[in-house]
Order: C-alpha cells, then structure tokens, then sequence
C-alpha cells in the first residue's frame, strides 16, 4: 500500500508541475517570447544528472543554469530539489540517516521513472552516503553523478539561511559535514571545485560530458 500511495504522489506532482507550467507559459507568453528555444526533441535519450555535495556547495545553482541550458536546446529537462520534493511529495520524512536513505531511495524511483520516459532529470541532494548513490546509479540506469566539491568553510559563508551556525550550536543534529560525515564520490563522471571555476565553466563541461556519452 506504501509504495502505491508513494507511487501515485510521484505522478500526481510530475502531471501537476507540467499542466502549471503549461498554464504559467499561457499567462506570461510575451516576456516568454524573449526566449527563443528549439522545437523538443523527439527522439531525446533520458539521461539522470545527479548532484551531490555538501549543503551550500553549489549544487542546485549549477543544476539550474543546466536545466535552462538544455531547455534552451529544445529538451525535455526536469529539476528535482531536496527542499522541493521533501515540501511536496514526502513531508513525514525526517532527517535521521533511516529517513535520509529513505528519501534518496524514492528521488531514485522518481528519476528512474521520468528518465525511462526520455526526460532529462536534473537531481540536486547531497546524498553523502556512497551506498545510496550506487542504488540511484543502478535504479535509475542512464545516470551521471555530478561531485560539487567546495570546502566546508566556503560553505558556511555561503550559507545564507544559518543551517551551518545551527548545527556547529548542536540545534540541528546528523547536519552533514559538521555533525555527519559525506562520502566522497571515488569515480564521478563529472567533478566540480565550485569555489574555483565559474557556474558558466561547469555548466560547460557538463554539457561536453552530455554529449561524449551522446545524450545530447
């Protein structure tokens, strides 16, 4: 009954954001017009893109400036964020490593779901834990992992909403990074230093990784 319920929740908000998205492109076609995109491709290849990183790393900025990049091309591009999908989707899960593992492992039903369907899937989570990016990897198939490095200390300035100063004061517990540790990628297809290149020159390689393994 779990995995019916969850089932009908991931098509429910994937059939919602694209009938409002449908409805927001009506109600603001003239400024839209500014923005000249191919027409969709129809035999795109689905493809998930997933981000992962330590909070305030830069992950979902980089995951954006592709999304658009692609749609700018004419392809079929979701965004997937951990803020998002929790507010939408899942609000009983928590953030105990139980809920955590939980959360990544029904991102990866989603994306499986939508890449199967010739969608590229843009997933930004830190998702620290090694063993959970390897059930993403082979849930999901046609996947890119994406390690957004940056130095924790980078971060911390970064962090415009506090979580950091929060969890250094133990008001927020398995904070990862200060109270919880992240698993670094051995092998990423794509590694990012984001406290040393430019968003435009990492969206550019992401795209030249794309197109090396011909999904673009």
């Amino acid at each position: 009954m779990g995995v019916l319920i969850n089932g009908l929740k991931v098509f429910l908000y994937y059939f919602h954001e694209r009938g409002w998205n449908a409805i927001s492109w009506q109600r603001s076609h003239s400024n839209l017009r500014k923005v000249q995109r191919k027409p969709s491709s129809i035999n795109q290849k689905g493809v998930t893109i997933w981000f992962t990183g330590l909070p305030s790393s830069g992950k979902s900025t980089i995951a954006d400036a592709v999304t658009e990049e692609l749609r700018k091309r004419g392809l079929k591009a979701e965004r997937l964020d951990a803020d998002i999908i929790r507010e939408h989707l899942w609000k009983e899960l928590g953030y105990s490593k139980e809920d955590r593992d939980e959360n990544i492992r029904r991102v990866a039903y989603l994306s499986h779901l939508l890449t199967s369907n010739g969608i590229a899937v843009l997933a930004s989570f830190i998702s620290p834990y090694r063993e959970l990016r390897d059930y993403a990897r082979e849930k999901i198939g046609d996947f890119i992992e994406v390690y957004v490095k940056c130095p924790v200390e980078i971060c911390i300035e970064r962090d415009t909403r506090g979580m950091y100063k929060k969890a250094m004061a133990g008001e927020i517990k398995n904070f990862t990074g200060i109270s919880d540790p992240y698993e670094e990628p051995p092998n990423p297809e794509v590694f990012i230093r984001s406290d040393k290149e430019t968003i435009k020159k990492s969206v550019a390689r992401i795209m030249d990784k794309l197109k090396e393994l011909r999904y673009i």
